[in-house]
């Protein structure tokens, strides 16, 4: 197996050596352009692809791909949205994610975590006061936030990282909302009386949405102007599943008028494109109440190091 890893690993305990064992040829790039990936495929007939959506700054679609010996691309992440999935069946060429490793993915509570910790930062003006206090300045009153135990948050989707987000917000003392229609079957009666609800009362009632949901067709733009329309509480939207899941034209207009009173998202739409383009990022840069973060929900020595080598050992 001639593998090419395009996803940092250096930092992570035993992967290199893990590859090693796996590998009869193996070359790093992480850091290369695309370009400098396609000459490696062709040069090295590289027949495997490590990779992971997190450093990748382009997508691994024919451009990079066509009249190459590539046959396998092993991402150590359950999206794929880094991938030109459609043109792999095409090709014939197996990918391999952890998608559908429940056993792994239930010990990862990385993204859960970050989503928390957004929404905190939103919460206590976390970025605005150290910025506040960088230029020498010492004036708590423009950052006056909210305690947890006094909010209601709402849920979307309830799988693994949804379920997490639930029982951290609970742990604080929060009343919690969920909402997902194809788990229900899975909720219990007092649960659905008093934590099931539909999206558009989640948005009436909730000073806090956290989306954890994968885009599909249904999903894709479900936060759009029409439900933001719903907010009677100017709430803070959290978005640590994918850029596609918000309009983020909606969202930027929606802050602007203040319809909703902040944005945390780990992700943006078209990541691999032009991020100068980005509304979100534009609007942040503008002096909108915006987080955003580089995709590093999975991002913890811990986490990547369990999922690299679970990922790495499927070859």
């Amino acid at each position: 197996m001639k593998i090419a890893v395009i996803t940092p690993v250096s930092h992570l305990d035993g992967i290199i050596q893990l590859l090693v064992t796996k590998s009869e040829e193996l070359y790093f790039r992480e850091e290369s352009s695309k370009e400098q990936v396609r000459n490696l495929l062709l040069k090295r007939n590289i027949d495997t692809i490590v990779c992971n959506p997190n450093q990748q700054t382009y997508k691994i679609d024919e451009e990079l791909l066509q009249g190459t010996n590539v046959n396998l691309i092993n991402t150590c992440s359950t999206g794929m949205n880094h991938i030109d999935v459609e043109y792999c069946k095409k090709q014939n060429i197996k990918i391999l994610s952890l998608t559908k490793d429940y056993e792994l993915i239930k010990q990862l509570p990385s993204t859960s975590e970050l989503a928390f910790g957004l929404m905190m930062s939103l919460l206590r003006s976390i970025p605005q006061s150290k910025q506040h206090v960088s230029e020498y300045n010492w004036d708590y009153v423009p950052f006056i936030g909210r305690e947890v135990k006094s909010l209601t948050i709402g849920i979307v989707g309830y799988g693994r990282l949804g379920k997490m987000m639930h029982d951290y917000c609970k742990a604080f003392g929060a009343n919690v909302k969920v909402y997902d229609p194809y788990k229900r079957e899975d909720m219990d009666d007092a649960f659905l009386l008093n934590t099931y609800c539909e999206l558009t009362t989640m948005f009436e009632q909730c000073d806090v949405i956290s989306l954890h949901v994968h885009v599909t067709p249904e999903t894709k733009y479900m936060i759009n102007k029409e439900l933001l329309g719903y907010s009677k509480k100017s709430p803070y939207i959290i978005n640590t599943s994918r850029g596609e899941i918000v309009n983020e034209k909606d969202i930027v207009e929606a802050l602007e008028n203040k319809v909703i009173s902040g944005y945390g998202a780990d992700v943006v739409e078209n990541e691999f494109d032009d991020l100068q383009a980005s509304p979100i990022i534009q609007a942040m840069n503008q002096g909108e109440n915006i987080i955003v973060t580089p995709h590093t929900g999975g991002m913890t020595i811990e986490g990547q190091t369990r999922a690299y080598k679970w990922a790495i050992n499927k070859l």
